[in-house]
Formats: C-alpha cells, structure tokens, sequence
C-alpha cells in the first residue's frame, strides 16, 4: 500500500516508518495518523516483521507538533474526529504485538511526544527536544500526552511541564526517565538499527509477552499485575523457544529461536 506522508521500508524482519512532511516538521494532521494506524494495522498482521523503527524525516524533528494550520478553525464538535484518530493511532502502536523503536531526531512536541511515547523504547539524538506546548496555544494535550508523561515523570513534574508548555532538551529528558539514550545525531539511525537486531535476536513469543505484561501492569493493582507476571511467564513453558533457549545455555551456545 502508498503512503502520501510516510516512508516504508522493510528489510530482514525489520519495519522502518518515516513521518515524511519536512516542510512543516512532520506535523501531525488526520491524514496522517489515518495513514499511521493503516500502516501499524498492516504491520500487526505481517509476519515478517518482527521489530519497528519510527523515526521523522529531516534533520531537525521526529515530530514539531499537530498541524495548526489544519486545526486552527477547528469546532470543538468538528476536532473530536482528529482526536479520536490521534488516541486510535497511539492506541495502536502501543499495544502492537511487536517492540517500536523510537528514533527522535531532533523536536518532538505535542503530537510527536504522544508517538515517541507510544513507542517502546525511545532513541534520542542530542539535539533533541521534547514538550507539551499545546498551553501556549491556548488548549491542553489530547493524544494521550499528559496521561502517559504522568505515569513516567510523576504528578508535579507533568504538571510543571503542562502548565507551563516549557520544552525540554535531551539531557533533561534522560534525567526524567522519559527517554532510553541519548545518542549523537549521526549515529542515531545506525544505532537504532543495532537495537533491532538485537531485539530480532531475542524469542517474538517471550517479547510479546513481556510487552503485553508490562503495558497492562500500567491500569493494574500490584496484586493483579503480579498474577499477569505469573500467567506469561507458565505460557512461556508452552512454547519451543523456551525449550530452545534453556537447551541452547546449557550446551553454551547461542539459541535458534523458531518465534514459536
């Protein structure tokens, strides 16, 4: 399938997707989070990929934000349909059954920051920055932003960045928790890469179930997130990567995984 505002690539069990408007920083519009939903939709029931990069075309954003100049005259009844494509999208990337990769080059703002965090892991090049500054237009996050960014940087800090719209640099971010790495610009896309074969290198099954565990633990009393622990890691036994992957430590060698 053609993509008008993405880039798609796959090569060995890889999926490498590029938010490709450079002209306006990649900004978000519906047609692109349509586009994006189609495309992890289509990853989800493809086989051979395995692993995802996200990443934004350019040097200087992953994502610069939502695109204003679509959303400006906006009715509050006629932007509930962009809102609901936004959280469709980030809902779907969150919960695929595969691991994403992150790779923020450069600016992530509003939208942007809502994907990155939709994501699994998140790379960062060092000029990258991140922030929520829907407040200084006059309106608050709607993609998720401020739900995810609480449950990872606390009550008081995502109220300072909230309220305040402030963005944020790299190294301010790691500090945070909100990001994996920080890593320089022109290494960042190899370096992404490197992350995924090692990822691909690892059992699918065992990655997804550890991402499914980990993601619900989220909603969930420590009572009941510990019983998910307890229930993935006996379904485990029932797979031949499991088998695989002891037999493979104890004969000293690296496992084969089979993905079954």
């Amino acid at each position: 399938m053609a993509y008008k505002n993405l880039l798609y690539e796959k090569d060995n069990n890889l999926g490498l997707i590029t938010i490709n408007r450079p002209d306006v920083l990649n900004a978000l519009n519906i047609e692109v989070y349509r586009e994006l939903y189609d495309l992890f939709q289509e990853i989800e029931n493809d086989a051979g990929v395995r692993v995802v990069i996200l990443t934004g075309s350019g040097q200087k954003a992953f994502v610069g934000g939502a695109d204003i100049a679509y959303m400006k005259d906006k009715t509050s009844v006629e932007i509930e349909e962009f809102v609901i494509a936004a959280r469709k999208t980030g809902d779907r990337i969150f919960t695929l059954s595969k691991p994403v990769i992150a790779a923020v080059n450069g600016y992530a703002l509003g939208g942007g920051w809502e994907l990155a965090m939709d994501c699994d892991i998140i790379l960062a090049s060092d000029n990258a920055r991140f922030g929520h500054p829907e407040i200084t237009l006059g309106i608050v996050p709607g993609g998720g932003g401020m739900q995810r960014l609480l449950r990872v940087a606390g009550i008081y800090k995502t109220k300072e960045l909230i309220y305040t719209g402030d963005i944020i640099d790299a190294n301010t971010a790691m500090a945070m928790g909100m990001i994996n790495r920080i890593i320089p610009r022109e290494n960042l896309m190899a370096e992404a890469r490197l992350l995924a074969e090692k990822l691909l290198s690892r059992s699918s099954v065992a990655l997804y179930y550890a991402k499914k565990t980990i993601n619900g633990g989220y909603g969930m009393s420590l009572a009941s997130a510990l019983d998910s622990d307890e229930n993935f890691f006996a379904r485990c036994f029932a797979t031949g990567d499991q088998k695989e992957g002891m037999q493979a430590f104890l004969e000293k060698r690296k496992p084969e995984f089979r993905n079954k």
